[in-house]
């Protein structure tokens, strides 16, 4: 069934729900070519939601990836015809922690390659989520953090960071967290303002309430009209950045993906239940489906909507 309904606007998300960037590219660029993709609610799951990918609707797509190299010699195929803005996570962490996850050193060799692809401006570096364990000390962080900012700055357009929220699956899939102490999180703080300094890197919070001015960290969204606009040279509208959880300052989005279905791996992960479910789901993947995951049911409602721009005038970027 088909049902003609209005979106408020339109940046596409392709890295909210899952990596897509890193597992599912071939996917997402057949979606690019053959111009439309569904993505299914999960809060009401015989819901499809059809999004036309025309420049002509879609303002800007939104990558977050802990691995562009999947995409890195392709990209382009999605920047030449739209706006984009690439996140990409890069943190002090180990096969302990994100098992499937290139390690540090490999993983700046490919933002590197990324920002002499796409630009530095249209690129912000993520270290995120930071949190302690036994292994992953204040000290820890500091030093690591000093190591990446080096090598990373010059490639970046800015650092965003946000401390680790403690959903309730963590009990079970990370008990090792260890909780911050107000010393803790002054000592981090303290550290990340200074290397960043250091480095000439601008750096932020994602969806934090706290006034960390003194440590020269500035308070934003990571999704907002002011970075996408100065990234790809376009100007938005003035609408509500509410975000999608408590404290977001993001611009609404459209999320093509799909939860659990993630083989990152990462035992910290909110978009996952467990590993195990993700590499079960990854089974149900065609990449010649409009669907990330599975295929349109009998039961399915597809709303087919018209995308309305935030943009003051809807502008191409051209390189």
């Amino acid at each position: 069934m088909y049902l003609h309904v209005i979106n408020l606007g339109m940046i596409i998300n392709a890295g909210g729900r899952t990596d897509i960037v890193n597992y599912y590219s071939e996917w997402l660029l057949k979606r690019f070519r053959e111009g439309f993709v569904y993505s299914r609610n999960p809060f009401s799951p015989n819901i499809i939601n059809k999004y036309i990918l025309s420049p002509d609707l879609v303002d800007c797509v939104i990558f977050c990836s802990k691995n562009y190299g999947p995409i890195l010699e392709r990209i382009h195929e999605i920047s030449d015809r739209f706006n984009i803005f690439c996140h990409y996570t890069i943190t002090a962490y180990g096969k302990d922690i994100e098992p499937n996850v290139p390690d540090t050193d490999k993983s700046i060799e490919t933002l590197i390659k990324l920002s002499k692809i796409a630009g530095k401006e249209r690129i912000s570096w993520r270290y995120d989520p930071i949190l302690l364990t036994e292994n992953y000390t204040v000290q820890k962080h500091k030093e690591t953090f000093e190591y990446m900012a080096e090598r990373i700055s010059p490639y970046v357009s800015f650092c965003i960071f946000s401390f680790v929220e403690l959903y309730k699956k963590l009990d079970k899939n990370m008990p090792e967290i260890i909780p911050f102490t107000q010393a803790d999180k002054e000592a981090l703080l303290a550290n990340l303002g200074a290397a960043a300094k250091k480095y000439n890197l601008r750096i932020q919070t994602c969806a934090g309430s706290e006034d960390y001015s003194k440590y020269g960290i500035s308070q934003s969204g990571c999704i907002t009209g002011e970075i996408l606009s100065k990234a790809n040279n376009i100007n938005f509208k003035k609408v509500p950045h509410n975000g999608n959880r408590e404290n977001c300052k993001c611009m609404p989005s459209r999320d093509i993906g799909a939860y659990d279905t993630c083989l990152n791996g990462c035992k910290y992960c909110y978009a996952n239940r467990n590993p195990e479910i993700a590499f079960k789901n990854i089974k149900l993947h065609n990449p010649n489906s409009p669907l990330l995951i599975g295929e349109i049911k009998d039961t399915d409602i597809i709303k087919d909507g018209k995308q309305e721009s935030f943009l003051t005038a809807k502008q191409m970027t051209i390189f």
